[in-house]
C-alpha cells in the first residue's frame, strides 16, 4: 500500500463520511480501511458524485446495515492491487461501477450484466464480494455502500468495480460516467433504444435526467422535452439539449401533448424515482409509447399504473436498472463521447466541495439548484 498512516501491516487510518443511523447528518471520521486482499484493488479517491442514492440511505428510504460510508458514484487512481488482479496497475485512472457482474450467469452471457445477480447479497449487506468489509471504526465493522464507499479518501473495492479511463478524461468526468451519466444516457441508448427522430419528453432535470437528455440529442431525437418543477432546472436543461421544457404539475402531461402534435412523447424517461411522477409520465406517452422508469423509487413504494389503459393504448411501461449497462464496454464508449465533443459532461459538474463540506453539498443538492455536485479529493 502508498500513502497513508499505517496502524499495522496492512491497514492504513483515512477520513471517510459516515452516516451512523438515519435522519442524522454525515460526520467526517478517521476510519481504518484494511488493503486489498484477493481479487481486490485499493483506489485513491480523487472525486465523487453527489447523488440522490446516497441520500436515501440518509433518509432511510434505502435499508442498509449501519453505520456506513457512502458514495457509490467515483473514480480515482489505482494505489494497489490485491493477489489475483492481473489486468490492473497502480496508476491506472478507474471509473468506478456500482454494480459488479460476475460475466458467467445467464443475465451475462446475454448481455445484460446489470441484472446479474451473483453479488447481490453482499453488496446489500454491506461488504465486500467475500462477505466480509475492509473498513471498521472504534473497533466494529463499518459498512461500505454498493461496495464502493467512495466519501472518503481510499477505498478498497473488487476488481470487478474499477473500468480504466484514457487519462484524458478528468477524474471528476470519470466519477459522473461511473452513475448518472450511464443511467441517463443508458436509458436511451440501451434500454429504450430511441431511435433518430423520435420524441422524448425526461421528467427530472438532476444529473441523470439532464444526462438523459444529452443522450437523446445523441441520437437525434426530436423533440426532446425537459420536465422539473425548477425553472432554473428548465433553463439548465436547455444546455443540455432539450428543445422544449414544461414546468412539472398537474397539466405536464397535457402541455407534452401539446408538444407532439396531440399524441403525447414516443418515449417518456422518468428520472426521479417518484410514484407520482411515474404515474403522470404513463399519460405523456403517446398510444403505443414507451415509459422508461430509470429513477430509483423508495423501496417499499408502490406504484398505480390503470392496467386498462395500458392495454387499450398498447403503452409500454418498462424498467432501466443503470442504464441497462454493460460497463466495462460503455464506460470507454461514454468517454470516447466526451473527447469527441459529443456528450458536454463537463457542463454537468455545477460544484466541488470538499469531504468536509458534505453537508453543505448535499444541501445544495436538496434545494434543487445546480446540475451535479462533486466532492473533490486532495
Amino acid at each position: 500500500m502508498q500513502a497513508g498512516v499505517f496502524l499495522k501491516g496492512d491497514e492504513m487510518k483515512i477520513q471517510a463520511a459516515v452516516l451512523v443511523e438515519p435522519k442524522q447528518p454525515f460526520a467526517i471520521e478517521t476510519v481504518d480501511l484494511e488493503g486489498p486482499r484477493a481479487g481486490e484493488v485499493l483506489v485513491k479517491l480523487s472525486a465523487a458524485g453527489v447523488c440522490h442514492s446516497d441520500w436515501h440511505l440518509a433518509t432511510g428510504a434505502t435499508r442498509h446495515p449501519l453505520p456506513v460510508v457512502p458514495g457509490h458514484e467515483g473514480a480515482g487512481v489505482i494505489a494497489d492491487t490485491g493477489p489475483g488482479v492481473a489486468h490492473l496497475k497502480p496508476g491506472m485512472h478507474v471509473a468506478l461501477s456500482w454494480a459488479p457482474s460476475c460475466g458467467r450467469c445467464f443475465y451475462c452471457l446475454h448481455d445484460r450484466p446489470s441484472l446479474c445477480g451473483a453479488y447481490t447479497a453482499p453488496v446489500w449487506a454491506g461488504t465486500l464480494l467475500d462477505g466480509t468489509p475492509r473498513l471498521s471504526w472504534r473497533g466494529a465493522p463499518l459498512y461500505h455502500f454498493c461496495a464502493l464507499a467512495c466519501f472518503a479518501e481510499y477505498a478498497v473495492v473488487p476488481q470487478e468495480c474499477c473500468v480504466p479511463m484514457p487519462h484524458e478524461v478528468p477524474l471528476e468526468i470519470a466519477a459522473l460516467i461511473g452513475c448518472a451519466v450511464t443511467t441517463g444516457v443508458g436509458a436511451v441508448l440501451h434500454s429504450a433504444r430511441v431511435p433518430a427522430g423520435a420524441s422524448v419528453a425526461v421528467f427530472g432535470a438532476g444529473g441523470v435526467g439532464l444526462s438523459a437528455l444529452v443522450g437523446a440529442q445523441l441520437v437525434g431525437a426530436t423533440p426532446i422535452i425537459a420536465v422539473d418543477r425548477m425553472e432554473e432546472k428548465l433553463a439548465l436543461a436547455k444546455n443540455f439539449g432539450a428543445s422544449d421544457t414544461v414546468v412539472a404539475g398537474p397539466h405536464a402531461a397535457e402541455e407534452i401533448q401539446k408538444l407532439t402534435q396531440g399524441r403525447g412523447a414516443d418515449f417518456v424517461i422518468e428520472a426521479i424515482g417518484s410514484p407520482a411522477v411515474q404515474e403522470q409520465c404513463l399519460h405523456a406517452a403517446r398510444p403505443g409509447g414507451t415509459v422508461v422508469l430509470a429513477g430509483l423509487a423508495p423501496m417499499g413504494s408502490g406504484t398505480n399504473f390503470p392496467g386498462a389503459l395500458i392495454t387499450r393504448q398498447e403503452k409500454i411501461v418498462m424498467g432501466c436498472y443503470y442504464g441497462s449497462a454493460h460497463p466495462p464496454r460503455d464506460f470507454p464508449a461514454l468517454a470516447g463521447f466526451y473527447r469527441s465533443g459529443q456528450l458536454p459532461l463537463e457542463k454537468l459538474v455545477s460544484s466541488r466541495w470538499k469531504l468536509d463540506q458534505i453537508n453543505e453539498a448535499y444541501k445544495e443538492m436538496l434545494e434543487g439548484s445546480g446540475a451535479r455536485g462533486v466532492v473533490i479529493f486532495e
